[in-house]
C-alpha cells in the first residue's frame, strides 16, 4: 500500500468512526474520541484487507474500483472500533 492509501484508509477510519458516533449520540465517545477510533481502525482495516488481497489490488496500483473498496472498508473499520470501544466504555462506566 503507498502513501495515499494509507492516507485514504485512514481519513476514511476518521469518518466512518465519526458517522458511527452520530448513529449512536449516547454512546459516543464525543468528537475526539470518535475520530482517534475511527483513525486506528480505519488504518487496520485498511491494512488487513489489502494483505487479505480481497479486492485484486496490485501493490501500488491504484484504480477508481480499488479507491472505493478502500474508502468502503476503511470506514467500516473506523466505524466498527468506535463502536467496539464504545460498548467497552460504557460497560466499564456500568461497573462502576
Amino acid at each position: 500500500m503507498d502513501i495515499m492509501g494509507i492516507i485514504t484508509s485512514l481519513l476514511s477510519g476518521v469518518a466512518g468512526g465519526n458517522v458511527a458516533g452520530l448513529a449512536m449520540p449516547e454512546k459516543g465517545l464525543g468528537v475526539v474520541g470518535n475520530s482517534i477510533a475511527g483513525l486506528l481502525g480505519g488504518g487496520a482495516g485498511g491494512l488487513i484487507l489489502n494483505a487479505l488481497n480481497l479486492f485484486g489490488q496490485k501493490a501500488g496500483e491504484m484504480d477508481v474500483g480499488s479507491i472505493f473498496a478502500n474508502i468502503g472498508s476503511a470506514g467500516v473499520g473506523g466505524a466498527i472500533l468506535t463502536v467496539v470501544v464504545s460498548l467497552i466504555k460504557n460497560a466499564l462506566q456500568k461497573k462502576s
